[in-house]
């Protein structure tokens, strides 16, 4: 089975905690601290690995988490690092996060690999508070939560040629007849469900790798058919080759098939047009084959076509050589995703959202949220008079005192903060 795009949720290693411990020495309170740091947790990577062709094992895996860092320990010892999960994928595989549809990894060599979610930090232990006013501190960090989301995983066939055109014109035939792929093949309207790939040598000792490709219909750029399933996967080629029924042998015109194709090459993405394009016309050998060639060059003068008959190997040697010529000039063009265009970058302004948000709720009550104040807010970390003395410290030094203040909190109010109300009481 042929599996070119998988949804997963990836989630990276918790960082471990810090720890509260003290040593024993004559004169040093509580023996001093000697708690030691959090490992750092484990990172999802993802590596490119040349024996693979499909995506099938993420179909049956769709939750990939990496292992958390382990606590600190005594003596200041760090806590080991979660050990990273490497996910292998075929060459070609690009993962986009499945909220923003930014490409995060895209894996094109062979043993790349590429952190897609990183492991959280560890947390301190509590040797690092120490200070000259606090000499013992019973307070250490705790790990920060690794990355953790939805991603879209696709393969996007690695060729440097892909064959196109319409079902049945004879790309299959193509393929087979120049390569030691072995597509399946057959006289009905759809025979390629899934690319076929395979490895072609000109006669001159140059070599390049061919991909049969899901035939086009019209409506494909809008999804219609395989739709999208085939388009993303010629974004990996530099040169297309436009494999043309010209004997009609299906009851459809040539010169309007080629105008199909190529408007829904365009519709899809502008820089599939860019590639050069090989026109060959195909099944030369058939009865109207001659007069449907005599108008599509009266139609289209500037076009260089190949006379092909696939089946009988004739006429494929001069259009190899063609790509391979191509291929010398033509540059890669790496995949772009929906915030890139082929002018280049287009930046957008987007109001960075407010890392403390102060909201009344009602009369002598306030609400406090906000990502950086939720990060922040630990209540397992809450046990102990210095734990509270700590926090309170660390609200007045991201400036929510401040805000309450601005916002018109006054002395006795009761503030809410993550599910959790205090009162506010002025110093």
């Amino acid at each position: 089975m042929f599996v070119d795009q998988v949804k997963v949720h990836l989630k990276a290693g918790k960082g471990g905690d810090g720890i509260v411990s003290f040593r024993h020495e004559k004169y040093v309170a509580f023996g001093g601290p000697f708690g030691g740091d959090g490992g750092r947790g484990g990172d999802v990577i993802f590596e490119a690995d040349p024996g693979m062709t499909t995506l099938l094992d993420l179909r049956y895996h769709r939750k990939i988490q990496a292992t958390p860092g382990e606590k600190g320990k005594n003596k200041k010892m760090h806590g080991a690092d979660g050990e990273d999960h490497i996910v292998k994928v075929p060459l070609g595989t690009i993962v986009k996060n499945a909220d923003t549809n930014q490409i995060i990894a895209d894996l094109t060599e062979p043993h790349q690999q590429q952190i897609v979610a990183k492991g959280g930090k560890g947390g301190r232990g509590n040797w690092h508070f120490k200070s000259a006013h606090n000499t013992a501190p019973k307070y250490a960090e705790s790990g920060q939560a690794g990355e953790e989301f939805d991603a879209i995983v696709e393969l996007r066939v690695l060729a440097d040629v892909g064959l196109v055109g319409f079902p049945s014109v004879g790309k299959s035939t193509f393929l087979d007849a120049v390569s030691r792929a072995k597509p399946e093949i057959g006289d009905y309207p759809f025979t390629t469900i899934a690319p076929n790939v395979g490895v072609v040598k000109v006669n001159d000792g140059r070599s390049f790798v061919l991909a049969d490709l899901p035939g086009l219909i019209e409506g494909a750029s809008q999804g219609k058919g395989l739709g999208h399933q085939f388009l993303r996967h010629i974004e990996r080629c530099r040169v297309i080759i436009h494999v043309i029924d010209m004997g009609a042998e299906e009851g459809r015109d040539p010169v309007e098939d080629f105008e199909i194709i190529n408007d829904e090459l365009k519709s899809y993405k502008i820089r599939l047009m860019e590639r050069p394009q090989i026109v060959v016309a195909n099944k030369m050998d058939l009865e109207n084959a001659e007069d449907n060639l005599l108008r599509f060059k009266e139609k289209y003068p500037d076009i260089k076509i190949f006379e092909t008959t696939t089946i009988i190997h004739e006429g494929l040697d001069i259009v190899l050589k063609e790509a391979a010529n191509l291929l010398e000039t033509t540059p890669t063009f790496p995949i772009e995703d929906e915030m890139t265009q082929s002018t280049g970058v287009v930046y957008t302004f987007t109001e960075k959202p407010k890392d403390i948000i102060i909201e009344q709720l009602d009369d002598g009550t306030w609400k406090v949220s906000g990502p950086k104040v939720e990060k922040a807010f630990d209540i397992t970390k809450l046990n102990t008079e210095e734990d509270y003395y700590n926090f309170a410290n660390k609200m007045r030094y991201m400036g929510i005192d401040s805000a309450l203040r601005e916002a018109g909190c006054m002395d006795g109010d009761t503030v809410e903060l993550c599910g959790f109300e205090f009162e506010f009481i002025e110093n």
